[in-house]
């Protein structure tokens, strides 16, 4: 099992007034990055939100941006910058991953994301696909970036994009991964069919099972293996009583406004195919605290309880776990050392990269 945690480039991950240590300036997410480092954590992922879905105006730091600052700062860390197709040509991206993957020893990754926040499309001036007409858009992109990620020579024509005879240098010394988020079926088929990595907004275990398993139906048959990662909120208390106090408190203490503005906007996301699968279709109000569902997960107990329910996910085929905290400065370094660095196969996971490029 592989860890990763949010970076707080966007600030907490609740939306709730309990006091939440996540400022989102670069310093501290530089900060963030180099305790989690030392506790533990394989990977950081860095959200991308050029609107605040709550119609404030909070400091939100772009992903790239703050992807890269991480990336020169931390020594093991992997990077994984989300990326919204629709708003980025994938030629730009890889020419950008090729770079910071160079200059990081291979540590910089991407996220795509298809897009539900159809105010951010629309202010930004582009125009707004429906659903699966956006998983058709992002299919291309991910062909496009792979093909120019290879450092050969590549051409591409599309319905959304196009490329002639790109070569794109430096290439990347390994691998840039590919992460994929999003639950609805288009989703789970772009994952069985391109990416490397499909995230799936928090859930149980039945839940996480059947989707991992009807990926790897689709996939299977295409010679393809996808890994699968889940969305988690973390609370790592003493005792059970404690930990579910926590969570009453946050949920008590609900941002109402903001959680009904996020799904207003969200219904741009599963709830707005056909079949009404995917993510959020099925959340309720304190699912929605957590914007991606972290409290289904149920990583919330003592450390036997959470190491448990770190099994159980393994064991259902999940490689890698997304953390949300309450406290991203001093939470990840408990949560590493009870959870983490406990586990006896941890001792071949760290990637073995050099030190990062001098600042």
């Amino acid at each position: 099992m592989k860890f990763a945690y949010w970076s707080t480039n966007l600030g907490g991950v609740l939306f709730s007034s309990t006091p939440q240590n996540a400022d989102p300036d670069l310093q501290t997410q530089i900060e963030v990055a180099r305790r989690a480092e030392l506790a533990g954590f394989d990977y950081t992922l860095v959200a991308a939100r050029f609107l605040s879905t709550t119609g404030a105006a909070p400091d939100l730091y772009d992903a790239l941006a703050s992807s890269t600052a991480i990336a020169v700062s931390t020594n093991l860390l992997n990077v994984i910058a989300a990326i919204h197709p629709g708003l980025w040509h994938p030629a730009m991206i890889a020419k950008f991953s090729a770079c910071v993957s160079a200059a990081t020893k291979g540590r910089f990754h991407v996220n795509i994301i298809s897009g539900w926040f159809k105010d951010e499309f629309i202010r930004l001036g582009e125009p707004w696909l429906d659903h699966d007409e956006r998983y058709r858009r992002s299919e291309e992109f991910v062909a496009i970036l792979r093909g120019l990620l290879s450092g050969e020579k590549f051409s591409f024509s599309g319905d959304f994009y196009r490329v002639r005879d790109l070569t794109f240098r430096p290439s990347p010394p390994r691998p840039v991964e590919i992460f994929q988020g999003g639950n609805s079926l288009a989703a789970r088929a772009l994952a069985a069919r391109q990416t490397d990595w499909y995230f799936m907004n928090g859930d149980d275990i039945e839940g996480v099972s059947r989707q991992i398993a009807e990926i790897r139906k689709l996939a299977e048959p295409l010679g393809r293996s996808p890994r699968f990662a889940v969305n988690a909120f973390v609370i790592l208390r003493d005792t059970e009583k404690e930990a579910a106090k926590v969570l009453e408190d946050i949920i008590a203490a609900v941002n109402s406004d903001a959680v009904e503005a996020f799904r207003v906007h969200a219904q741009g996301a599963g709830s707005s195919t056909k079949d009404r699968i995917g993510m959020w279709a099925n959340s309720n109000f304190a699912n929605l605290v957590q914007p991606n569902d972290g409290f289904k997960t149920g990583l919330i107990g003592t450390e036997d309880q959470i190491r448990e329910r770190v099994r159980a996910l393994e064991a259902a085929g999940v490689d890698l776990i997304l953390c949300g905290f309450l406290d991203f400065l001093e939470e990840p370094t408990r949560f590493g050392a009870a959870v983490i660095t406990s586990n006896p196969s941890r001792a071949s996971v760290r990637n073995e990269a050099p030190a990062a490029i001098s600042t």
